[in-house]
Formats: structure tokens, sequence, C-alpha cells
């Protein structure tokens, strides 16, 4: 048997060397990288090795003025590395064929683009409705990097190893202040415990950076102390389905851990009144970090009830922190315990982050300019253009 090699799959190259090659027209596609205008404390912005994959495709590049200043990247070490790019305004970044940006725009931004052009981003369709109602009527097609799967239906462009491990580390962190006599650091103190709901990719993460404390050296230092480890108890909805059970397994938790994927994001996974069983020195750690929200006549709410929103400037928040207040008025809150919860955990440590995410999605990226945009990706094409056929908004809810 003979195969066919798919150069699409080789990352230092583009499909079709040949700017001419497999084009329909000779208009460029033109490329914007507008920078994430949110919290201080996001940093991240595509390296300048993931720009020069995509010149070397013949698209024509458009950085907004500062991209990379967060990361200390200066504008040279992006005409370095790609000479061709081009620094413009927000607006103009905006105003390009194809759009990429890591997090969602604000909804006034999302106003900027062209009718007709695509967004690619962190969409996150399924849980964001108003969001994709809003995108479909600006007439924008759309590629949402959470929906970009394989064949067999796993996520391409994901973090789940440094969402586990950043979280793990900021919740034992904050356990450390919080655990009672005779002490976290203690080879007298009782195994820790951790109950994690989910036991899906993130959660198989999630067990790995557990019984590590979310930091190697940190084990490192506790097991060479005789210091005892870490249970984790993972369950899903044949056990959280169960009051009865779920308070006596919550009584003897340390760390609660949400790594969950609802299907069905109205109803939480924890009610806040069960929250009332965890021992006053626990802390929850938000991974799943689902939001609350009023859409379309439906009640939306974390998988714990009741716990803040946190992000890349404060992720640690304690029961008398004033983001209990942005909390929507149909949630209940009045149990409380500390709470470790950001929107983009690996935005922590953000050239790590973007080295993965420019490895994963330059082969993507690729696919798409050598098809000439959106409207050459054939469902029935190569594993990448199939890939990109299952993110596209013009698909979802078909």
């Amino acid at each position: 048997m003979t195969f066919q090699r798919d150069t699409s799959l080789f990352d230092n190259q583009c499909v079709y060397p040949d700017k001419n090659m497999n084009k329909t027209n000779n208009h460029k596609i033109t490329v914007g990288f507008p920078l994430m205008h949110l919290e201080r404390g996001e940093k991240r912005s595509f390296l300048p090795d993931f720009v020069h994959s995509l010149e070397k495709c013949s698209a024509d590049i458009y950085l907004e003025h500062g991209y990379g200043s967060g990361m200390e990247l200066g504008e040279s070490a992006y005409s370095d590395a790609a000479p061709s790019v081009t620094f413009v305004s927000n607006d103009e970044a905006y105003q390009q064929d194809i759009v990429l940006i890591l997090r969602c725009p604000s909804d006034n931004h999302l106003q900027k683009l062209r009718p007709g052009s695509c967004l690619i981003s962190m969409l996150h369709y399924a849980t964001r409705p108003e969001r994709v109602r809003l995108v479909r009527s600006l007439e924008l097609e759309s590629i949402s990097l959470d929906s970009i799967k394989n064949d067999s239906g796993n996520r391409m462009i994901e973090n789940f190893r440094a969402v586990a491990w950043n979280g793990l580390e900021a919740a034992f962190q904050t356990l450390q202040n919080t655990y009672p006599e005779p002490g976290f650091f203690s080879p007298d103190r009782q195994a820790i415990q951790i109950t994690l709901l989910g036991a899906g990719a993130l959660g198989a993460y999630t067990v790995k950076a557990a019984v590590h404390y979310g930091s190697i050296p940190l084990h490192e230092k506790l097991a060479q102390a005789n210091v005892p480890g870490v249970i984790v108890t993972a369950v899903d909805y044949d056990i959280t389905n169960h009051a009865r059970i779920m308070r006596d397994l919550l009584s003897k938790t340390d760390i609660l851990v949400d790594a969950s994927a609802r299907v069905d994001s109205t109803r939480p996974i924890i009610p806040n009144d069960w929250l009332a069983y965890l021992p006053i020195h626990a802390v929850i750690l938000d991974l799943s970090v689902d939001p609350y929200q009023q859409k379309l006549g439906k009640n939306y709410t974390k998988g714990i009830e009741g716990i803040p929103q946190g992000n890349l400037d404060k992720f640690m928040l304690f029961p008398d922190d004033p983001a209990y207040a942005k909390i929507p008025d149909y949630v209940r809150k009045e149990n409380r315990r500390n709470v470790v919860s950001c929107y983009s955990w690996p935005g922590i440590h953000p050239v790590e982050c973007m080295q993965i995410y420019g490895q994963q999605l330059r082969p993507i990226i690729r696919t798409l300019l050598n098809q000439d945009g959106v409207k050459g990706i054939s469902p029935n094409g190569r594993f990448f253009e199939r890939a990109i056929t299952r993110a596209l908004l013009s698909n979802f809810g078909r």
C-alpha cells in the first residue's frame, strides 16, 4: 500500500510554496493581529516565528502598534522575523480579511470587523449564545479555536496542561496560608484531599498536576521532608447527583476543583448550600471558568454555584472580596470559601503559552491561507480542512 505525502502536516513550509498555486485570483489575503485590550495581566501576543510562518504563505500581515510589548517584544522583533509586516492602528488591524486574536474581542471591537471577513478566536459558541447572535448579525464568518477538532472529536487548539498546572499552583499557594495546625508543611499533617469534578481531558491533566502540588519544586521539597502527599477523588454525575455522598465528601475536602464540561450550564454541579460542608480552610479552584449570564430567557451559572470570577490581574479571591458583588442576583452566594479563578489560566506564563498555541495553530492558518480563505475550505478536504470546517460559525447549530 502506498501513502500520499500530505505536506500540510509539516511545520517548515507552506502546502503551496508558489504563491500563485491553487489561487483562484490574484488577491493576497490580509491577516490582522489586534492586541487584546483587556486586563493589565493579559500580555499575550502571537510570537514572531508564528508571524513569519504566515508571511511565507504570501499573506499580507498587519500588526497593531505595540504588538508583543506585553512580553517585552519590540516591533523590530517582528519586522526582523517577517520583513513585510505592517504596523497599523487597532481599527486597521480589525479591517483585514482574517483577524486572529486569542481571546474574543469586546462587542465594540467586534463591530470594527468588515462584513464577510473571518474572525479567528476562542469564541465558545455553546456557552456564549449572545456572542453567536452578534457575530452572525454583523455578517461575519468565524472560526472558534476551541471548536477546532480532529476526526476523533478531540480539540486541537488547547493548553489544558497550563490550565491545570497554573491553577493548581495558585490553589496550593492559597492553601498554604489557610491550612490549620500542624500546618501545610508539617510531616504530621494529613494527606491533602482534592475532590475533582470532571474526568475528561482537562481532568486528566488536573490529576497529574494535583499530585505534584502544581509545582515540581514544591512536590520535591515536601516529599524529601516526608510530608504526606495528595489524594485526588474524581467524581462524575452519577456521584454528584447524590447529595448525601457529596456532602460527606465535601466535608473532607481541602481543594474542590471544577474541571467539568457540562452539557447543561443552567444547572450547577455543586449548589451553594453544599459549600457549607467544606472545611473553613478549603480552597475552591475554578478551572472550567464558565460564565454567569442571563441570555435568551435562561440563567447560566458556574459549575460551583456562588463563586466569583477572576482574571489575570486578580485570581485569588477571598470570602469578603468585592468580586462577590458582581455575581448576578439570581445566584446564591451565601456560603463562601477562598476561591482561585482565572478566565485565562495559560496566560500566567504568556511566552510559554503562545509557543504552544503557535505550534498548534500554524498548520491550521497555513491551510486556510493556501485555500484562499474560508470559502476554499472543503468539509471533505484534507485533515486540516475538515478540522476547520467543524469550527465554522456557519456550521454551528446545524
